[in-house]
């Protein structure tokens, strides 16, 4: 058998094992060697056992507890491990004689357990011996160091370890407050775009439907003119086919004219030879014929007579036609009834001036802040029932300011509003609506209004003056009496007159039928049937009587249907019948448009429709319409 050393969990230097942990106490190393005893006894007779004690080295070069080498006999087919079952490495070993060996049963000798060193060895092996612990000591001294450098490098990788889970941790949470803090940006941000696009989106929104609104009354408003150049057209047309049916029919006058002047040359002819022969058989029968004289005074006296009443009868039908006429030299064409409310309403604004004039005489006080405060506030009137009512209120209170008396206040109101009134976009049913308002709570100004515009265009009166050379030296004169400007020493065209005539009609218009609930109206429907009954009795048809009745009808017609009914339906068939056959009479090439105007608007019955704008709207950007 051969003789293997256990040791247990130590490391290997040359083949020999070293123990890790060599301090043995004393009831450890008594129950270790009974136990080998025990073992030795039962695997063989012929083993042996020995024990040595070998000096250890603690970490640092003390000496410590000496250790114990175990030795134990076993056979070279034996590869198991020993009796706690680890696999440890067998460390193959020189065989030596046991039998001289001497086991010290002594436990508390410092000697080895060898103590008869010649007996275990020779003097060869104590070099190697030496060498031996040598090399044992230095691997205990590398084992050492590797452990406190691995110690160290463990403390450091726990403690870099540690630092990295704190920094990771650190790194997290800013990494969520991050992320919390990017999803309260983001939702802000979020927000923000959402809201600047809903107001984009309603901008773009309200813009279409401006434009598109816009677009629907251009549309409209090209139909309308496309429809009023095809009458237009039709109707020219139909003037063309009449006026060639007219120069027919005047030719055709003219030859029969012309015919029956030779058939009246004829028999003047023939009278003229029976004349000469009732002559000669007159003197002839002169002497013998006496009575004849007094026949013939007889037929002549009874022809003066005739003649006399025809002149009488002629005059009296004159004074009755005209009995409602103003007779001044023939000048003026109106209604009695209608210049004697004219010139009450004329001395009442000459008093007002005057009154005024004395005041701004007798006082330096300035009144221009009034004055561009009541023009800036009549500009701005809209056909919206909000603006229409807060213009009114504000136009109130300056008529009512204390610190302007009041004649000052209406002398401006009246004469800027006129002013307003010549110009074609001047919204005529809104200014109804605020003529009506404020005149209702300031009656003077009603009269003095009126004046303003009696002065500024006749017809509102209705009046119409009559162009006579012996009044008038030059048509020029005539045209600045009606209401001509003048500009530069140059007079305005009859077409830019004819359209601010049309404006102060269509103001008048609109300030007659404008019924508003709860509200007296000072000038109303009243005032305008008479105007019209007035105007068909005296005024004469022309370019600028014609112009004057289509725009008050297109603006009161309706209202006075509504109130009236059968009767102005009946004054219409007076226009259509008189009036309008007048017109075409004079065949006015200006005055295509109007009349064409006036027989649709009686054919087509537009007094049946309410005209646009008569309804104020609720707001600028709705085509909702409201009754004030």
């Amino acid at each position: 058998g051969a003789v293997k050393l256990v040791f247990h969990s130590s490391p290997r230097i040359d083949g020999v094992s070293v123990d890790p942990e060599p301090d043995w106490s004393f009831d450890a190393l008594v129950s270790e060697l009974n136990t080998l005893e025990a073992k030795l006894a039962t695997t063989s007779v012929t083993s042996s056992q020995f024990q040595k004690t070998m000096p250890t080295w603690k970490r640092g070069g003390e000496r410590g507890k000496p250790f114990v080498l175990r030795a134990q006999e076993f056979d070279l087919d034996d590869t198991e491990s020993d009796d706690d079952g680890d696999n440890k490495a067998l460390v193959p070993v020189k065989r030596f004689n046991c039998d001289e060996l001497y086991l010290s049963d002594s436990d508390d000798s410092d000697v080895s357990a060898f103590d008869v060193q010649p007996y275990l060895m020779d003097e060869g092996k104590e070099v190697e011996t030496a060498l031996f612990e040598l090399a044992q000591e230095h691997q205990l001294r590398v084992n050492d160091e590797i452990r406190t450098k691995i110690s160290a490098l463990e403390t450091a990788l726990a403690d870099e370890s540690q630092n990295s889970t704190s920094a990771l941790l650190r790194v997290e949470k800013y990494k969520e407050s991050r992320q919390e803090q990017d999803k309260k940006l983001d939702t802000q941000y979020q927000r923000r775009i959402a809201e600047a696009l809903d107001n984009h989106l309603t901008a773009v929104q309200r813009d279409r439907e401006l434009r598109s609104q816009i677009e629907e009354r251009k549309i409209r408003s090209d139909a309308a003119y496309e429809e009023a150049k095809r009458k237009v057209a039709l109707q020219e047309e139909k003037q063309q086919q009449e006026k060639a049916k007219a120069e027919a029919e005047a030719k055709l006058r003219a030859e029969e004219a012309k015919r029956a002047a030779l058939e009246a040359e004829r028999k003047a002819a023939m009278e003229a030879e029976k004349r000469a022969a009732a002559e000669a058989e007159r003197r002839a029968e002169k002497e013998a014929v006496e009575g004849g004289a007094a026949g013939t005074f007889q037929k002549v006296t009874s022809g003066r007579t005739q003649q006399e009443a025809a002149v009488h009868s002629t005059d009296d039908a004159s004074r009755v036609s005209n009995a409602d006429t103003k007779e001044s030299g023939n000048l003026y064409r109106a209604a009695t009834s209608a210049v004697s409310l004219e010139s009450g309403r004329l001395q009442k604004l000459k008093e007002l001036c005057e009154r005024n004039q004395a005041i701004r005489s007798s006082s330096n006080q300035d009144y221009t802040r009034y004055e561009s405060h009541i023009s800036r506030l009549i500009r701005q009137i809209r056909g919206v029932i909000d603006n229409v009512r807060s213009k009114s209120n504000d136009l109130v209170k300056l008529l009512r300011d204390p610190q302007c008396p009041q004649s000052i206040s209406i002398e401006i109101f009246a004469k800027k509003f006129i002013s307003y009134c010549a110009n074609l976009g001047n919204a005529p049913f809104a200014s109804g609506y605020v003529i009506v308002l404020v005149t209702s709570q300031v009656p003077a100004a009603m009269d003095v209004l009126l004046a303003e515009l009696h002065r500024a265009c006749l017809y509102t009166v209705p009046k119409h003056m009559v162009y006579k050379k012996s009044i008038f030296q030059s048509k020029e004169s005539y045209f600045k009496a009606i209401g001509y400007r003048e500009d530069g020493g140059k007079l305005e065209s009859t077409q830019d007159y004819l359209n601010r005539l049309e404006s102060y009609m269509k103001v008048y218009g609109a300030l007659v039928q404008t019924e508003i609930q709860g509200v007296q109206n000072l000038h109303g429907l009243r005032e305008g049937w008479a105007w019209l009954a007035r105007f068909l009795n005296n005024l004469p048809a022309n370019q600028y009587t014609a112009v004057s009745l289509n725009a008050f009808l297109q603006m009161a017609g309706f209202a006075l249907f509504r109130r009236y009914k059968s009767q102005f339906v009946k004054l219409l068939n007076i226009i259509s019948q008189n009036f309008l056959v007048d017109l075409k009479v004079r065949q006015i090439p200006e005055l295509t448009r109007t009349l064409l105007e006036i027989e649709t608007y009686i054919k087509d019955k537009k007094f049946l429709e309410e005209p646009e704008g008569r309804r104020l709207e609720a707001n600028l950007l709705s085509s909702k319409s409201v009754n004030y």
